[in-house]
């Protein structure tokens, strides 16, 4: 008598192992935070590519480029924040004081390094009272540093007395203005920047202390990290990114002013969202934030380019952000549930 052998049946036929690969790497990409950001950069450049000429040129890109780059290293800083669960709103004004201080330092003639350390140490000093304020003694950071927010304005008005500071050195100016095998200054600062950041929060112990005080507080705390010390420094971050950002526009322009860096913290927040950091912590990575920026400056250039009217420029980047925070809460909602 015979045994008939037989083969278990399965409900899903065998996919090849070069289909499973790709299958993952497709689930894998758009799990990522910032995958939203990505395809709308590129479904955005098609249609801009194929709408208007002048949107490809090398010329225009280093333009765009250069334009969002301040945005992003500012908005690297903010995702620092944001990622702990909250927000800094003076990052715009930060800027402004930045510029300042670095052009008041260089116009009396002291030399190049003092302009550039004094206008970082002031930005890092009013990230240093945000966060002091937000973790010592436990206020709202959207509270506070909206004060800040008015704070350092009147300050970047009192510093100027409301005229442009001049006497920028040249090679301050060459850090804004100048080119490096023909791309643009502000964007290998903001490459390189970027890279330093990528690695400091995907593999130093701060950079997973942070995503740990953003996913859970108490958790973190239970476990040996220093929240209030970690979270400080994150605002302290925040204001070196930002007064960073403000040297690298006022050296673009080559005068500061008590108005550089105006509404600039609503872009830092919508290039760090857009790019997939969430407003309740623990989520989002340094690149993500890049394409976020690169995202506003495409919808900002290509606009122009296509001759749309300025007040329906900031009707649509309203509407950008706007769509970009209920991604978030969605993403959020899906992720908890």
């Amino acid at each position: 008598m015979s045994i008939l052998k037989t083969q278990p049946i399965t409900s899903e036929p065998k996919i090849p192992r070069a289909g499973l690969g790709a299958k993952r790497l497709t689930s894998g990409f758009l799990a990522s935070p910032s995958s939203g950001a990505i395809v709308s950069v590129v479904l955005v450049s098609a249609f801009l590519s194929i709408s208007t000429p002048q949107f490809l040129t090398l010329d225009n890109l280093s333009l765009v480029a250069r334009a969002f780059s301040f945005i992003a290293i500012a908005a690297i800083g903010q995702f620092v924040v944001i990622l702990t669960r909250g927000i800094d709103i003076s990052s715009g004004s930060v800027i402004g004081l930045s510029g300042i201080v670095t052009a008041l330092i260089s116009g009396a003639g002291l030399p190049t390094w003092m302009a550039l350390l004094g206008g970082i140490a002031a930005a890092m000093a009013v990230g240093l009272f945000n966060g002091s304020l937000i973790a010592g003694l436990g206020l709202v950071s959207f509270m506070v540093t909206l004060g800040m927010l008015n704070v350092v304005r009147g300050a970047d008005v009192a510093l100027t007395g409301g005229y442009p500071v001049t006497g920028l050195d040249p090679f301050i100016k060459s850090l804004g203005q100048g080119f490096f095998l023909g791309i643009p200054m502000p964007v290998i600062i903001m490459l390189v920047l970027a890279a330093i950041m990528w690695w400091v929060m995907t593999r130093t112990v701060f950079g997973r202390q942070l995503y740990a005080i953003g996913g859970n507080e108490e958790a973190a705390r239970l476990s040996g990290v220093k929240v209030k010390t970690v979270t400080a420094l994150a605002y302290v971050i925040s204001g070196l990114f930002a007064g960073i950002a403000g040297i690298l526009l006022t050296a673009r322009l080559g005068v500061a002013e008590s108005t550089i860096g105006t509404g600039y913290e609503l872009d830092i927040i919508a290039a760090a969202v857009i790019g997939g950091a969430s407003f309740a912590g623990g989520i989002g990575n340094v690149t993500g934030v890049i394409w976020g920026a690169a995202l506003l400056g495409i919808v900002r250039n290509g606009m122009a380019l296509l001759g749309v009217d300025s007040y329906w420029q900031q009707i649509v980047i309203g509407a950008v952000i706007v769509i970009a925070v209920i991604i978030d809460r969605v993403r959020t909602r899906t992720t908890i549930h």
